[in-house]
């Protein structure tokens, strides 16, 4: 089973150096562009650690193999994930993707959100797969999935990761 941990500031820094390590490519998949360095470090900086999540899978002491940033604003959540190709086809997307959405569910967020590319096959696999309705339109796909109130035991599950 893949865990996905949640991260603090205190982890600001792996984050940034994974969505750094990204190819070119996968940071056009992840974000809608290639963003440069130095906009990625940017990026981490403005994470409200507080009120959003971040959660991480580690391949090793030092780094993480992928990570997901669940930013939740007005009762909807929006999730953003990415993995380094040597840990793809592991499940590690589908384990963050589920913590996050475990993790939005427990704060009472109604709606779970997800913009990727049209071409980002994996993640519209793992949508799908969730049950998330996709629309897409101009290359690009906007995914939503209704989270249902958590029950007793969900919350304080959650509450004790």
């Amino acid at each position: 089973m893949t865990l996905a941990k949640r991260l603090h500031a205190v982890d600001r820094g792996a984050f940034a150096a994974h969505l750094v390590a990204l190819s070119g490519e996968d940071r056009r998949l992840r974000f809608g562009r290639a963003l440069s360095d130095a906009a990625l470090r940017d990026y981490v900086a403005r994470i409200d650690f507080e009120r959003d999540a971040v959660f991480g899978f580690a391949a090793d002491e030092l780094s993480l193999g992928g990570a997901a940033h669940l930013a939740i604003v007005d009762g909807v959540a929006e999730l953003g994930v990415s993995v380094l190709a040597a840990y793809r086809r592991r499940g590690v997307a589908s384990a963050l993707f589920q913590r996050a959405s475990d993790f939005a569910r427990s704060r009472f967020v109604a709606t779970l959100f997800l913009r990727c590319l049209a071409e980002n096959a994996a993640m519209l696999r793992i949508a799908r797969k969730s049950g998330m309705k996709i629309v897409t339109a101009g290359g690009e796909a906007d995914a939503h999935l209704h989270l249902p109130p958590p029950g007793v035991i969900g919350a304080g599950t959650e509450a004790c990761r």
